[in-house]
This record gives structure tokens, C-alpha cells and sequence, in this order.
């Protein structure tokens, strides 16, 4: 069974239809939307600010969500996939995006909607990153604008590939 548990008087809070791995950790000041996942080893941690996690949210395995103490929230969009060990740490990002594998997302960054972090990317404090953008690299640097129909091919398809997936361990 997921750890989750109750910090500073805050208690997780769950849409409907939501998978959580038993190993997947969600604390404190967290509220989803429905049919999101929290797969193995991944942990939200809203301990010392709030994670706000809209509908059909994936958070892939070994991923980290965090905040700073009085500096940084999280939110999410929806149909937001958050790859494999990527940590996101007191962001804004928004609907229809991919963060990918390893990617790290620091504080007060905002991702517009429909775009592509690529896996291993660091995007550095309070960078805006325009909607429809694909961000690379070490730091993390506007590499291209996403083809409308990679955010159908790649972006929806994943988001649903994972509620799909979630259903497996009904």
C-alpha cells in the first residue's frame, strides 16, 4: 500500500480513479484530480508547500515533486506526464505537457502548455518557457516548437498510455 501521510495538519486528497503504486510516497499539502498515477518509487512531497496535480496526471517511477518553504508551489496541468526520475521542484507547469525521463525542473520555472522537456534537461530557476516549445540541454535551451501533431502523437498518447497502464493493477 502507497505511503501517504498527514504533515503540518495537511492530508493527501485523491480525485477519482487514481492509481497508486505500493511503494509510491504522497505527504502533506496534495491535491489531484482524477485519473492520475503515482508509480513505483515515486514520491510527492507537499510538506512545506502545497502540490496542486490536475486530471490525468502521471508521475512515472522514481519521480520526485517538492516545493521550497515559503518560495515555491507546484502545479500541474492536465494530461501532464512526468517522466522516470525527473524532479520537479516548486514549478508551474502546464496542460499537455511531457517532462522527460531525468529531467530536472527548478523553482518558480512555468512550462505553457503543450510542450516537450527533453529527458536529462535541467531548466534553470524562474525560466518561461513559451508555450509549444521543446527544451533541451545542461542548462536547458528552447531547441525547437513542437509539431501540433507531435503533441497528439506523443504528449495525449502517453497520458492516456498511463491511465490505460493503471488499469493493469486493478
Amino acid at each position: 500500500m502507497a505511503l501517504i501521510k498527514s504533515v503540518r495538519e495537511f492530508t493527501p486528497e485523491f480525485g477519482n480513479n487514481c492509481f497508486l503504486a505500493e511503494n509510491s510516497t504522497i505527504i502533506g499539502d496534495v491535491k489531484t484530480g482524477n485519473d492520475c498515477s503515482f508509480w513505483f518509487n515515486s514520491i510527492v512531497r507537499g510538506d512545506v508547500n502545497s502540490i496542486q496535480i490536475g486530471n490525468k496526471v502521471n508521475i512515472q517511477d522514481g519521480a520526485i515533486l517538492h516545493c521550497t518553504y515559503n518560495k515555491s508551489k507546484i502545479y500541474l496541468g492536465d494530461n501532464v506526464s512526468v517522466g522516470h526520475n525527473a524532479i520537479i521542484h516548486g514549478a508551474t507547469i502546464k496542460d499537455n505537457v511531457l517532462i522527460g525521463m531525468g529531467a530536472i525542473i527548478m523553482d518558480n520555472v512555468e512550462i505553457g502548455e503543450n510542450s516537450i522537456i527533453a529527458a536529462g534537461a535541467l531548466v534553470l530557476e524562474n525560466t518561461k518557457i513559451e508555450p509549444g516549445s521543446v527544451f533541451g540541454g545542461v542548462p536547458a535551451k528552447k531547441i525547437k516548437s513542437v509539431d501540433k501533431s507531435k503533441v497528439k502523437e506523443m504528449i495525449e498518447k502517453i497520458a492516456n498510455n498511463y491511465l490505460m497502464y493503471a488499469k493493469w493493477y486493478e
